[in-house]
């Protein structure tokens, strides 16, 4: 049984680096990100979350956490706790199977995410993250006519990309110019998906979203 869904407005840290909760937060509704902070101050988005996500499920295990998590839009969240979540996996080693494949492909999105800011250029770079929140975002069916709700700023997408809000910026023109994207900040739509996929070099293989027996 989950405990009620709570409302957290945009820009709150749910979980502060070296904190050690006692229970993990499953996104209801909203975007959440996974970050880490330099010593000069400046942030590095390592990951985003959709709804559906435990957030920090690894929190269950790795103590302290070594990274924040703080909501990018407003969210709705539930927390579980952690001895609930002891006694699932004792209880029912099937779902510590589920649980186990959660952080696995965690690992593959974490993975993917090393070489979109590795080795793509700028405007790739922006493109293949675009294609990722899309696909996980129409997978909980948040995707309609090919847009979906993404209201973060600039500064969020350069955190994201490792770029400055003036590269951002330019990349962002430059994908509309292509006509890839249409985007002002409300809701982002993607009018070609084909040929945003070609462009990005998107394979969703990472996510592992077939159905498959585990």
């Amino acid at each position: 049984m989950l405990w009620p869904a709570t409302e957290v407005a945009a820009k709150i840290d749910l979980i502060g680096e070296g904190d050690c909760p006692s229970v993990s937060t499953l996104l209801v509704d909203g975007l959440v990100a996974r970050y880490k902070v330099l010593e000069n101050g400046s942030r590095q988005i390592v990951a985003v979350h959709v709804p559906g996500d435990f957030v920090d499920f690894n929190s269950f295990l790795i103590r302290p956490l070594d990274h924040g998590i703080s909501t990018l839009t407003p969210c709705r969240i539930s927390k579980v706790p952690h001895a609930l979540l002891r006694d699932i996996g004792e209880t029912h080693p099937h779902l510590m199977r589920v649980f186990t494949l959660m952080a696995l492909i965690d690992g593959a999105i974490s993975r993917e995410w090393v070489v979109n800011l590795g080795r793509r250029d700028a405007t790739k770079r922006a493109a293949h993250l675009f294609c990722e929140i899309y696909t996980l975002l129409e997978v909980v069916v948040c995707v309609s006519d090919h847009a979906f709700s993404f209201p973060v700023t600039q500064s969020d997408l350069a955190d994201m990309m490792g770029l400055s809000q003036v590269h951002v910026n330019r990349t962002l023109q430059d994908l509309r110019q292509m006509q890839l994207i249409e985007w002002t900040g409300g809701p982002m739509t993607i009018p070609n998906w084909r040929a945003m996929v070609e462009f990005a070099g998107f394979d969703p293989t990472y996510l592992h979203l077939v159905n498959a027996p585990r």
